[in-house]
């Protein structure tokens, strides 16, 4: 079936409206109308060819949230009518270790909402920047939230389980001192989370003027990281650091904050790499560099549930379809506050 969806042809051109065509649902698929979409940085990287192996047309978008329109004959777990969202993944090879664990977002054969391969046309996946998508049930995530936050749920499909994830592997709870680096449509997740769970949140930022907004969020502390008198009351004081930022920086000061055995996580995915960081301020203290991808589809719902429970969404602003392209260079220069999101009516 055709459906209206915002795309770009090539990295170089702007997105514009266009038809693609969506699968009948199969007896495991569910329809869904598309109520909105949440725009990523990774959006931005993907469909402009900044990240290798863009598949043109690409239509974006993997932070979807809408209602079930239509539910094949095998499907049983969602009804038409009910609230539900789409993340990063929308299908795995289902046998693998980490497939049989939830972990699908480590599966060799994980398929992206958007660029990944599938036997539908193009031959390749589009994502949520369109009027429905169908998605075998496997994959779609159920909403508790009420249907007025609707809109400020759908970053959490990938923003918030970017950040969720790696607070839940690494056991953040109360006791527990941690850092967010970056207050962006990341870190503003991962502050409200890291609160959530009962951590001592200090947020580190560039910018001064986002003081009194880190803490609104939930931090007990803000640094600002180019101040190294703040910085260096920290020495040594952190048992985990969360670090959201997506642009190229030096690691290393952030090292010194960690105690000993503490871990630095890095969540942010730069178009070019980070200068690699000083071998002493790892060995001296034990301390360690990791990475965390998204979360499975278990864990997803458990982020969603989570934040149901404590009433936690992300601030966004929304937008019409038509000021995609002038939202994206808005999130160049850091101006959202913190994440668009597309009213899907307007496509």
């Amino acid at each position: 079936m055709t459906v209206k969806a915002y795309g770009a042809h090539a990295g170089d051109q702007p997105l514009q409206a266009l038809n693609i065509e969506r699968r009948t649902p199969g007896a495991q698929d569910v329809q869904i109308r598309i109520a909105y979409c949440g725009v990523c940085h990774s959006d931005i990287h993907q469909v402009r060819s900044e990240w290798a192996g863009t598949l043109y047309p690409c239509v974006p978008g993997h932070e979807i949230v809408g209602e079930v329109a239509a539910v094949g004959s095998d499907v049983s777990d969602f009804k038409p009518g009910d609230l539900v969202g789409v993340g990063c993944i929308v299908d795995s090879c289902q046998h693998c270790m980490d497939c049989g664990m939830g972990l699908e977002n480590y599966c060799n054969h994980m398929v992206g909402t958007y660029n990944g391969p599938t036997a539908d046309a193009p031959g390749h996946t589009l994502g949520g920047y369109a009027q429905s998508i169908v998605v075998h049930q496997r994959y779609v995530l159920r909403v508790s939230h009420p249907p007025a936050q609707l809109a400020a749920v759908a970053p959490l499909l990938c923003a918030g389980i970017t950040t969720y994830s790696p607070l839940r592997h690494w056991r953040v709870g109360p006791g527990h001192k941690v850092g967010v680096v970056g207050i962006g449509g990341l870190g503003h997740m991962g502050i409200k989370l890291a609160h959530a769970m009962g951590a001592h949140v200090v947020a580190f930022t560039t910018s001064e003027s986002k003081r009194d907004a880190a803490k609104a969020l939930g931090a007990a502390e803000v640094v600002v990281s180019r101040h190294a008198d703040e910085m260096a009351a920290h020495a040594q004081s952190l048992d985990f650091i969360l670090n959201t930022v997506a642009a190229p920086h030096d690691l290393d000061p952030f090292f010194n904050l960690l105690k000993r055995d503490g871990t630095m996580t890095l969540v942010g995915a730069p178009s070019t790499p980070h200068p690699s960081p000083g071998v002493f301020g790892l060995i001296m203290k034990r301390r360690s560099l990791a990475g965390s991808l998204i979360g499975g589809i278990p864990e997803t719902q458990e982020m969603l549930d989570f934040c149901a429970e404590h009433g936690i969404v992300a601030d966004i602003e929304l937008i019409q379809a038509e000021q995609i392209n002038e939202a994206y260079e808005r999130m160049l220069r850091g101006d959202v506050a913190y994440r668009f999101v597309i009213d899907n009516a307007s496509i």
